[in-house]
């Protein structure tokens, strides 16, 4: 990949090369299991652009947000902002300015806000945090009055008014969907570039989920903030996101419009997950992946593909060869069944 330069008409703002992070799980019953959570995670995210990150539990959805959060360190791979190595460049912990431009949305709105405090300190403590990156460290504008009112501006803009109502509520005073909304706000004081949303409508009820859909979709649109949405949650990311990034066992296995990935998935696992759905839940992914069920025949450490073990279509090179990437109608896909391309693909990693 070549490096990318963010400026006022430049293509990538954040971009993810090559991540890689195992965990050794350890037992005094039974022999150390190496678990690999992101294995050559790679992609791109422009400003003004939305992509979920979607599979199912386990799959290192999670463990790459909080990579890209620098909440813990990957094994090795970069993490790009406006062009500028930030594990090269902060490689112990991130700095302000990093954490600024780089906010999260936690999945739990409830927890993610102190029940002691209320809605005021939520909001005015990460404005003078990062008032001095922000507006350089003015007086004025770092006024109580100053800070009130743009606490209040940010109420107004999740939706959440009269904003001098809310401003003064305890956070158990509040819906699970206004707490989210709370949540946003908090993330927007900084005045990010990218924001990092973590399953943020699964714990609200399906009736509000769509409200919070429309308002990040709204801020991708008119603030050009560059959303990554982590979901396992297909009809949420084929909504809010232009791209979905299909993962398994830490590798991205599909990447395409979202759309394309919805409506005519390539990879078994991607077909899989949407069958799952489609069937209510009734019948389990592994199920739906391989019908009959097969004798498992590879694993992650075998060098064959890592979903080969639960895939009905496998062919004999899944055995022993991991797939390269390839792409095919109009997406990128790791998968034998069809022709091998250049393994240079943007968007899938190495």
């Amino acid at each position: 990949m070549t490096p990318t330069v963010d400026a006022a008409g430049s293509q990538d703002l954040l971009e993810v090369r090559d991540l890689q992070k195992t965990f050794v799980s350890r037992s005094p019953w039974r022999a150390r299991r190496d678990v690999c959570a992101a294995r050559g995670v790679s992609f791109r995210l422009a400003r003004g652009e939305a992509i979920a990150l979607v599979g199912e539990s386990g799959s290192g959805k999670s463990t790459i947000a909080r990579m890209i959060l620098r909440l813990q360190a990957p094994d090795s791979g970069g993490i790009l902002l406006s062009g500028i190595d930030m594990l090269q460049r902060e490689p112990r912990s991130a700095s302000l300015e990093y954490r600024g431009r780089v906010q999260m949305v936690f999945q739990d709105p409830f927890g993610s806000l102190h029940p002691l405090h209320r809605i005021d300190h939520h909001l005015i403590r990460p404005l003078q945090r990062h008032s001095r990156r922000l507006v350089g460290g003015s007086a004025a504008l770092n006024a109580p009055g100053a800070l009130r009112e743009r606490a209040l501006e940010l109420l107004r803009t999740v939706g959440l008014e009269p904003a001098e109502d809310f401003l003064r509520r305890y956070p158990h005073e509040l819906s699970g969907g206004q707490r989210q909304r709370v949540a946003i706000a908090r993330a927007l004081a900084a005045e990010p570039d990218v924001l990092v949303a973590d399953e943020p409508t699964s714990m609200l009820d399906v009736s509000i989920r769509m409200g919070i859909l429309n308002l990040l979709d709204k801020l991708k649109r008119e603030r050009g903030l560059a959303i990554l949405m982590i979901t396992h949650d297909l009809a949420s990311a084929r909504y809010l996101a232009d791209r979905i990034l299909v993962l398994y066992q830490g590798r991205i296995v599909e990447d395409g419009p979202s759309e394309l990935v919805v409506q005519s998935p390539v990879h078994p696992y991607t077909r899989a997950l949407l069958a799952s759905i489609a069937g209510g839940h009734s019948r389990s992914l592994d199920t739906v992946a391989h019908e009959p069920v097969r004798t498992p025949i590879a694993s992650s450490g075998s060098g064959g593909c890592p979903f080969a073990p639960r895939c009905g279509d496998r062919l004999e090179i899944c055995e022993h060869t991991d797939p390269a990437p390839r792409q095919q109608a109009g997406r990128v896909t790791r998968c034998h069944l069809y022709p091998a391309t250049s393994p240079e693909v943007i968007g899938i990693g190495s």
